[in-house]
């Protein structure tokens, strides 16, 4: 039955892991900036995206929280053959959290690494329907020339949660949608007036 719900990873896993670890690495050392990801098979719940990270940065020494949303058989069994990553129960034993942007609760559990240690802290990879057409907001800070303006279609309370811990200490995330990825590093400051619930 698990046979049934494997998916194929990637075609070339070296290179394919690498392109996706460059990818990734380009969009946190570019905030808000939009990438295509290369076109990987997917599992049932998970977009290409989505898919590709777990892929490509996922392993046996990264226990992932999944949000309940996006959780499943199919989900977990591609994951524990293809990445062999620890599934935790408490979002706070996690280094990594898949999660939607219902999830906004569980991102006050997750680990914010520490002044000494911000390194350590959890990375988020938020699936979302579009990287667009959200409130606008104005982005600042390493890799961003001068200001960025981003349109994520986040809730207000994202802010808000995001804001609690002080930097260095903070999460990185990562929003996904389709092919498309987007990054949040803790260091980038987004400008007041932060943006009202429509």
């Amino acid at each position: 039955m698990q046979n049934a719900m494997l998916s194929p990873g990637f075609a070339q896993p070296v290179e394919d892991a690498n392109r996706t670890f460059r990818q990734t690495m380009a969009a946190l050392s570019e905030p808000g900036t939009l990438h295509e990801m290369a076109d990987t098979p997917t599992v049932q719940g998970l977009c290409t995206a989505a898919y590709a990270l777990c892929l490509g940065l996922l392993d046996a020494d990264t226990p992932l929280w999944i949000s309940p949303a996006l959780d499943g058989r199919a989900v977990r069994a591609n994951l524990a053959f293809h990445c062999g990553c620890p599934i935790v129960q408490a979002p706070a034993q996690a280094q990594f959290a898949l999660v939607t942007s219902n999830d906004l609760d569980v991102l006050r559990s997750l680990d914010t690494g520490t002044d000494r240690d911000p390194h350590l802290s959890c990375s988020v990879f938020m699936q979302l329907n579009s990287l667009d057409g959200g409130v606008e907001t104005t982005w600042q800070g390493p890799g961003i020339q001068g200001t960025r303006t981003v349109a994520l279609p986040l809730p207000q309370t994202f802010w808000r949660v995001r804001s609690l811990a002080a930097f260095p200490r903070g999460l990185d995330f990562f929003f996904m949608a389709g092919r498309q990825l987007s990054a949040l590093p803790r260091s980038t400051r987004v400008l007041r007036p932060i943006p009202e619930d429509r």
